[in-house]
């Protein structure tokens, strides 16, 4: 077996429960596949706003990866429901988005999201989510 020609590798991490949204069925799979496969952690996903909150009301996501153009209810509506619920309100919110101007970072933020990250999210981005401040 030949070494990775990037030199990555995954840091350990303590195991999360993440919650990905996106209403791109295959983006939320891969998402999903990597965060269980290189860090270990729980994962569950959603495609629309709607699925999202009541995924997020049943098992209690310590960090959701949030599209922001989702059918029905918007990303940024998501977060300011998740950012109000008892159960959520903790939770590092994170606008993984293609909506990347200073005025949707500053929309992002206004809805209660703590990162905003651009597609496609590097390794190294997300490793950091994984140790942010909020999850202390």
């Amino acid at each position: 077996m030949s070494p990775d020609p990037s030199g990555w590798k995954p840091s350990p991490t303590v195991p999360r429960r993440i919650l990905v949204v996106d209403d791109n069925p295959g983006s939320t799979q891969i998402m999903a596949l990597l965060l269980r496969k290189f860090w270990g952690h729980t994962v569950e996903v959603a495609h629309d706003g709607h699925a999202a909150l009541r995924v997020a009301e049943q098992v209690t996501p310590e960090i959701v990866l949030l599209d922001i153009g989702l059918p029905g209810l918007d990303g940024y509506e998501v977060a300011t429901r998740l950012r109000a619920a008892p159960a959520t309100s903790g939770a590092l919110l994170v606008a993984l988005t293609g909506f990347s101007s200073d005025g949707d970072r500053r929309k992002a933020h206004d809805a209660g999201f703590d990162e905003h990250l651009t597609k496609p999210a590097g390794a190294a981005e997300l490793e950091r989510l994984f140790s942010h401040s909020r999850l202390a």
